[in-house]
């Protein structure tokens, strides 16, 4: 990872149209705050839907953590996210549960409805397929859970239904 204290890295921020001032209200509320980083990690993730290399980079440098350090901690947890991802952010459970239960057929079906595999998106940015480990819904398995709504008991049938449900009522929006 490169320095964060490069000025070059705060001007190829802005060539990609990353904001920065968004973050200083946070990075001064927690500013001298031990204990603060996964907090303004957290919410700096709310902001740009992601963590850009250039935004890790800035609050490296506005906190005083080591880059490494942040980086570190983004990778270690999986709620952060390193790209950016889709509209529909589906988490895939590969669970023991969901895993007997035939979860990887269900991840075959989204691979032949959508066309992405784990840690894609759609070339049109409206899906995301992320496999986690639990998500805590084991009578309902295999499951998967879209923005926060859970479908479970799924079939490759069903789990492609509820795909081209969203994919329909997108091309209505459009």
């Amino acid at each position: 990872m490169q320095c964060c204290c490069k000025e070059k890295d705060l001007n190829r921020a802005n060539t990609l149209n990353i904001d920065l001032d968004k973050l200083k209200p946070t990075i001064e509320q927690y500013k001298g705050t031990r204990g603060s980083l996964i907090s303004i990690l957290q919410k700096a993730q709310d902001i740009y839907g992601y963590l850009p290399v250039e935004v890790l980079n800035y609050i490296a440098k506005e906190t005083g953590v080591k880059p490494a350090k942040v980086h570190g901690v983004v990778t270690f947890y999986t709620q952060f996210r390193l790209n950016p991802v889709g509209k529909y952010l589906i988490m895939l459970c590969q669970g023991t549960a969901c895993h007997v239960n035939g979860s990887k057929a269900i991840e075959e079906a989204i691979y032949e409805e959508l066309g992405i595999k784990e840690g894609e998106t759609t070339e049109d940015n409206i899906f995301t397929l992320n496999n986690v480990a639990c998500l805590g819904c084991c009578s309902l398995s295999p499951v998967m859970m879209i923005n926060g709504e859970t479908y479970g008991e799924l079939t490759p049938k069903k789990a492609k239904e509820i795909l081209k449900e969203i994919k329909n009522n997108e091309n209505k929006e459009a």
